[in-house]
């Protein structure tokens, strides 16, 4: 069975890789309710207290977080839900109040 610090060393081999860094044109075709989904998918991992991060979500630089984070923003914009998502947010956070 693997450490943490195993496992983190070995995550942070992987992502070290030369090729690791190219970029990679995807073409994707997924539908909007996936695209809101994956958005709030990215959200709430990025935005996990401390305590409840994965192991190797914890060694992830910041600059890689912030990349994916910008991705998901790029996906609602694309996908026309950037305000609908807004609304919804909105809602959410009056709900909670």
């Amino acid at each position: 069975m693997l450490t943490e610090n195993d496992a983190v060393q070995i995550f942070d081999t992987i992502m070290s890789i030369p090729a690791m860094n190219e970029m990679v044109r995807m073409d994707l075709k997924i539908s909007r309710k996936n695209v809101l989904l994956l958005y709030h998918v990215i959200e709430r991992g990025i935005n996990e207290n401390e305590g409840s991060l994965s192991i190797l979500l914890k060694s992830v630089p910041k600059e890689n977080t912030a990349e994916l984070k910008q991705l998901s923003e790029e996906c609602l914009q694309r996908a026309g839900l950037a305000e609908l998502n807004q609304k919804l947010s909105n809602l959410g956070a009056a709900e909670k109040q």
